[in-house]
């Protein structure tokens, strides 16, 4: 026996439709790329979606085509998304901090056929286009008035093509299992891998991160995502924020601490979200030129492990709660979110820090298990860590082209590549990337945990730690530090901090002091790089 309610398909453009309905006159602030600030609404955004896909129909796109972009976070990337979600087409995002060689490659591995594309990256792509034979059109997100010359194929600023069409158009009816949106992973070792969203798994995504033991949105917020639309899905916020109603104050390409704070607080910001990276940059600008976040109520920090002392800083000094979270772009992306379960509601202090400090519990949709290298499931101690998987429906039950097949099991279960451990309460902490953990003496240590404690250091900037190998011991860990603008730590001083924070075989053997760490495309610390940057260094003898 089948129940009797009504089949109604699981696709984004009705979010879209539910929050220009219901709330229309909500703002979507961008700082433009051409630099004055933009203002619309939801209202807006839907009819300029809908003649963006009729005039992608008339350019011949169809249900299945891939329309890439590569743009910061403004009303007119939005709009783009929508309108090639309403068609039927996949949105494919791409992140122009990876090398034009790999750009390339992804663009061709997808067949894109169109591109939206920012004033910013104009001549990465000029370089790149040669190389792409299937893309045949290019747009440019931007009016007459600011068109550059360019020898792009088909190039026409997004406003006059824009106007070549009228929003007398209804969005194309699909299956909600048809692909919706393409991001490739970094690629850190061997070729990019495509990870395909269908329109029930974004609906279902967003759905979840709405919820309050997640994200808590609601239509009082005003959530700003530093996070680029480029990086893991946007964090869902394209899809979260209108199904809530939620305002969005886009910040372009603003990334730095100053324009970060500007948006911040200008625009009445409630709820922010990006890597930690930015939120070290903000706070650095913050201790230096003074200031107050007095509308912002919360942070969503992820991407990488954050560091202690940036829950301590916004929690202590400005009030704002910090709302650690994991995900993958492999999961559309959230995972977890580090939310306070009534069990926990007496903590304070350091050991409430203890808690903030783990990744966080998953909602309903994501399942979630630890196993040793035999794959059986290991306790809820709170302390047993090995390899993490997880499943679910917007979780990747492969990538495109069938690539990577070896990460998901018959079960369906997903190896996520990070080692972990969880608590009794379904409280997931990462203690490192598998290629990362640090293996000395038959024992693992977390370079993650070493890094988040020397990070709280008053002179520490940046901080990473890898293996070095030892004649006794296989590998030892050394502590990579970035040093704050006019400070002069010893290593004695580092060391010192760390005392008593970890066990003394986690101690680091040294510390070395280096300009900078270098990070990946989305903002990661990139340990290949850095092995790599050290591989002639020796550690200290004893």
């Amino acid at each position: 026996m089948l129940g009797l309610m009504q089949d109604w398909p699981l696709v984004c453009h009705k979010i879209l439709d539910h929050a220009a309905t219901y709330h229309g006159g909500r703002e979507v602030v961008s700082r433009s790329i051409e630099g004055p600030l933009h203002r619309t609404n939801y209202a807006e955004v839907r009819v300029r979606a809908l003649k963006l896909a009729k005039r992608l129909e008339m350019d011949g796109v169809k249900l299945g085509d891939r329309v890439a972009t590569m743009a910061w976070n403004t009303w007119r990337h939005l709009e783009s998304w929508y309108g090639i979600l309403g068609l039927g087409a996949v949105y494919h995002t791409l992140n122009p901090r990876l090398f034009p060689e790999q750009i390339a490659w992804i663009m061709n591995d997808a067949e894109d056929s169109l591109l939206f594309v920012d004033l910013t990256f104009v001549k990465l792509i000029e370089a790149i286009a040669p190389k792409v034979p299937s893309l045949r059109r290019v747009i440019i997100l931007t009016d007459d008035a600011h068109m550059p010359e360019t020898s792009l194929p088909g190039a026409v600023s997004y406003e006059t093509y824009l106007a070549e069409a009228d929003d007398d158009f209804a969005w194309a009816e699909f299956d909600e299992r048809t692909a919706a949106g393409m991001c490739y992973t970094s690629g850190t070792t061997g070729d990019p891998k495509g990870v395909v969203y269908s329109h029930r798994s974004n609906v279902l995504h967003a759905m979840t991160a709405v919820q309050p033991d997640m994200l808590n949105l609601s239509s009082h917020d005003r959530l700003m995502p530093v996070v680029p639309l480029f990086h893991a899905n946007g964090w869902s916020t394209a899809f979260s924020c209108p199904m809530a109603g939620a305002s969005m104050i886009m910040p372009g390409a603003g990334m730095d601490g100053e324009s970060i704070y500007q948006m911040l607080t200008r625009e009445r910001v409630t709820i922010t979200a990006a890597v930690p990276t930015v939120w070290l940059m903000l706070l650095q600008r913050m201790e230096k030129e003074g200031g107050d976040l007095p509308d912002l109520e919360r942070v969503v920090i992820g991407g990488a492990a954050c560091p202690r002392a940036i829950t301590r800083a916004f929690q202590d000094v400005y009030g704002v709660k910090v709302m650690h979270a994991w995900g993958m772009t492999e999961m559309s992306p959230l995972g977890t979110v580090c939310s306070i379960k009534p069990e926990y509601d007496d903590l304070e202090g350091d050991a409430k820090l203890d808690l903030l400090s783990k990744q966080g519990h998953p909602p309903f949709t994501v399942e979630m298990k630890v196993t040793d290298d035999e794959n059986r499931e290991l306790p809820w101690d709170g302390k047993t860590f090995g390899k993490l998987k997880v499943r679910g429906p917007a979780v990747s039950a492969s990538y495109y082209k069938g690539r990577g097949a070896d990460q998901f099991d018959a079960e369906g279960w997903f190896d996520t590549g990070d080692v972990a451990h969880m608590d009794a309460h379904g409280y997931m902490q990462i203690t490192d990337r598998s290629k990362d953990v640090i293996k000395s003496g038959g024992e693992w240590i977390s370079s993650i945990e070493i890094e988040n404690l020397a990070v709280g250091h008053a002179d520490v900037a940046e901080a990473a730690v890898i293996g070095v190998a030892h004649p006794k011991w296989s590998e030892r860990p050394l502590l990579v530090v970035v040093v704050k603008e006019g400070r002069t730590p010893l290593k004695s001083d580092i060391l010192g901090f760390l005392d008593g924070k970890i066990a003394k075989w986690w101690m680091p053997d040294d510390v070395v002091f280096v300009a900078e760490i270098p990070h990946t495309a989305t903002g990661k610390i990139q340990k290949m790089s850095l092995r790599e940057q050290l591989k002639d260094y020796v550690l200290p003898d004893g």
